[in-house]
C-alpha cells in the first residue's frame, strides 16, 4: 500500500532547476546583450546603404585602374595594341578618356587616328570643347573636325561653319555637317547669305545632300546668285531633294548666260521628268 501512493509522487517531480549561480549568469548575459543593443541602434539593423557605397566606390576604383591601363598602353610600340586601347577608351565613354584620346589624334598610324576619332565620338559631349581647341592645331584638325561632325551637340555648329571658310579643311567641315544632319540645316541655311562665296557653295552642297525640304526655298533664292557655280549647285541641290517647288524654280535656268549652268539644267531637268514618270 505505501509503495503504491509512493510512486505517483515520483513522477511528478520536475526536472532539477538551474541553481543559483547558474541562473544569476543567465540574467546577467541577457541583461549585457539587451545594453549593448540599446547602447548600438545597429547592431541588429542591415547596413545595405554602407555596403552599397562601398560597391560604387570600389566600381569606380576599378573603373580608373582599367583607364589608366589602358592610357599606358597608347604609349605601347604595336600600332595594333595603341588601336585596341583607343578602341577600349572610347567604349568606356569616360570624360577621363578624353585628354588621352585627343592626343592620339596626332599617332603615328592613320588607323589609330581614325580609331581615335570613333572613340571620341563615343564619349560624346565631354569631348566637344577638347576637340574645338584641337581646331587650332593645323596638324590634327582634320581629324578633329571628323570627330566633331559625329557628335550631337550644338556647341559643334559654329566651329564647323567657321571652317568652311578654309581652302584646306573646308570640304571635311562640309562632311561633317552633312553627317549632323538636320540640326545643321538652320545653320546651313543662314550660310546661303554668307558674303564668301566658298560658304555659300559648301553649304548648298551640305544642305543637298542632307535633303531637308526645309531648305527649299533658301536653296531656291540661291539660284540667282552672282557666282555661276552656285547657281548650278543650288539646282543640282534642288534636284536630289526633289520637291516640286524646285523643279519649277530652276526651269528659267534654261536662259541663263552660262552656257554650263544651261547645259547641266537641261539634264537636271530631264533626270526629274524620267524620275517623276517612272514612280
Amino acid at each position: 500500500m505505501s509503495d503504491e501512493t509512493k510512486e505517483p509522487t515520483e513522477r511528478s517531480l520536475p526536472e532539477a532547476s538551474p541553481s543559483g549561480d547558474e541562473l544569476t549568469d543567465h540574467v546577467s548575459d541577457a541583461i549585457t546583450t539587451t545594453s549593448d543593443r540599446l547602447a548600438d541602434p545597429t547592431a541588429t539593423m542591415d547596413q545595405p546603404p554602407a555596403e552599397a557605397t562601398e560597391d560604387v566606390v570600389l566600381e569606380e576604383e576599378r573603373v580608373k585602374d582599367e583607364i589608366e591601363i589602358q592610357i599606358d598602353l597608347l604609349k605601347d610600340p604595336d600600332w595594333a595594341v595603341r588601336r585596341e586601347a583607343v578602341i577600349t577608351l572610347g567604349e568606356m565613354g569616360d570624360e577621363r578618356c578624353v585628354e588621352p584620346l585627343a592626343r592620339s589624334l596626332r599617332d603615328g598610324d592613320w588607323q589609330v587616328r581614325e580609331a581615335a576619332v570613333e572613340a571620341l565620338a563615343m564619349v560624346g559631349s565631354p569631348a566637344v570643347e577638347p576637340l574645338i581647341k584641337q581646331l587650332r592645331d593645323w596638324d590634327i584638325r582634320k581629324y578633329a573636325i571628323r570627330a566633331l561632325g559625329k557628335i550631337k551637340d550644338e556647341r559643334v555648329l559654329d566651329p564647323l561653319l567657321a571652317q568652311l571658310r578654309s581652302d584646306e579643311f573646308k570640304e571635311d567641315a562640309t562632311e561633317a555637317l552633312v553627317e549632323l544632319g538636320q540640326p545643321a540645316v538652320e545653320k546651313l541655311v543662314a550660310a546661303l547669305k554668307d558674303k564668301d562665296e566658298n560658304v555659300r557653295k559648301q553649304a548648298v552642297i551640305a544642305l543637298g545632300r542632307i535633303k531637308d525640304s526645309g531648305a527649299v526655298e533658301a536653296l531656291i533664292e540661291r539660284l540667282q546668285d552672282k557666282d555661276w557655280f552656285i547657281r548650278l549647285t543650288a539646282a543640282a541641290a534642288l534636284e536630289t531633294i526633289g520637291d516640286e517647288r524646285g523643279r519649277e524654280a530652276i526651269k528659267p535656268l534654261l536662259q541663263d548666260p552660262d552656257l554650263v549652268v544651261k547645259m547641266r539644267v537641261e539634264r537636271i531637268l530631264a533626270a526629274w521628268k524620267k524620275r517623276t514618270a517612272s514612280a
